[in-house]
């Protein structure tokens, strides 16, 4: 299945690895589940879920590493490991890497609502170097 939800997190978007097999390798940065509830307390992860999870599922379709950045005080720290390191600004936030004269690079990222659009979803997910 291509949706790791145990996946060895690198310290830095440098540290990333993208596997030798895989053109693109994708990071879907989320609010973390809300221990009461199970669910991402964020109504927007909520809500972009589906789409992810549709798009991912899919025969053929790359790999994608799901990331809890912490509850909502934590997120709320500008100081946040993925606010810092990461560039993340909002979740959700689908980051895509590929591999660009031997170094893995960033070659693009949709945003909240850029996810639930179904069609710039999967352009974004299958094209290659896509800058969607």
């Amino acid at each position: 299945m291509p949706i790791l939800t145990a996946f060895q997190f690198p310290g830095s978007p440098e540290s990333l690895d993208l596997p030798a097999d895989q053109s693109a390798f994708f990071l879907s940065f989320h609010a973390s589940a809300d221990p009461q509830t199970g669910k991402p307390w964020c109504p927007d992860v909520r809500a972009a879920m589906p789409y992810l999870e549709e798009a991912f599922s899919a025969d053929h379709a790359p790999s994608v590493a799901f990331i809890g950045v912490g509850q909502k005080p934590e997120w709320r720290d500008l100081s946040n490991v993925y606010r810092t390191k990461w560039n993340v600004s909002s979740v959700p936030t689908l980051v895509r890497y590929e591999r660009v004269d031997e170094t893995v690079k960033e070659v693009g990222r949709l945003v909240e609502g850029e996810i639930m659009d179904r069609a710039r979803l999967l352009q974004f997910i299958r094209t290659r170097s896509a800058r969607v």
